[in-house]
């Protein structure tokens, strides 16, 4: 049996934490639009809500379906035993801790990039100077910055699971998956080609 770590949508998911510091370079850049319209902790506030509540509710209450990639999702149907037994690792109490800490991460982050903007106003001049539409703008790459954070880090604690105790894993039953998970995407029977690996002992 090839190594549930082989599962290519794991590494395409932990590949998504190359995304994140682009979308966090435009939050800087919407952050850096036009002049505060409300005090600083306030607009800060509102785009933490914005990028930061709704992934944390999703990952605390119904974590994301991690068998979805570009709004598309494999039918539970579809899955593998091990691929359901990924799912257990998914839906556990220490995955919810690594998404508040994932979640405090950011917002300190957030803070950080706030500090920067005297360094890219002069880039940002090039932007209709409406703070209004900046701060929705600078929410909405915040939120897609944390789901790029969210998800690798959920991802990785399955990647950090020994074999024995992956081994001793029981498959999350099938009727499971919609109640516990968020699927979001079209569903489809395959999403890439399984990989066929022969796993060589010797006698």
């Amino acid at each position: 049996m090839r190594s549930f770590r082989s599962e290519p949508i794991l590494w395409i998911h932990i590949a998504g934490l190359a995304i994140l510091p682009i979308f966090l370079l435009l939050c800087l850049l919407f952050l850096s639009v036009g002049k505060p319209l409300l005090p600083i902790w306030i607009e800060l506030l509102l785009v933490a809500v914005v990028g930061v509540i709704p992934l944390l509710w999703m990952q605390l209450r119904r974590p994301f379906y991690i068998f979805a990639i570009l709004g598309v999702a494999l039918k539970p149907e579809n899955l593998t035993e091990q691929q359901r037994k990924i799912l257990c690792l998914i839906n556990t109490k220490l995955n919810r801790v690594l998404a508040l800490l994932a979640a405090m991460i950011s917002i300190v982050m957030l803070w950080q990039l706030y500090q920067a903007t005297p360094l890219v106003v002069d880039v940002a001049s090039f932007l209709p100077q409406w703070r209004s539409l900046a701060l929705l703008m600078a929410g909405l790459t915040f939120l897609a910055s944390n789901l790029f954070l969210q998800i690798p880090v959920s991802v990785a604690r399955v990647l950090v699971t020994n074999d024995t105790e992956f081994a001793a894993i029981e498959p999350l039953p099938l009727e499971k998956i919609n109640q516990d998970f968020t699927i979001l995407g079209v569903r489809v029977n395959k999403i890439l080609p399984q990989l066929t690996v022969k796993v060589e002992t010797e006698e």
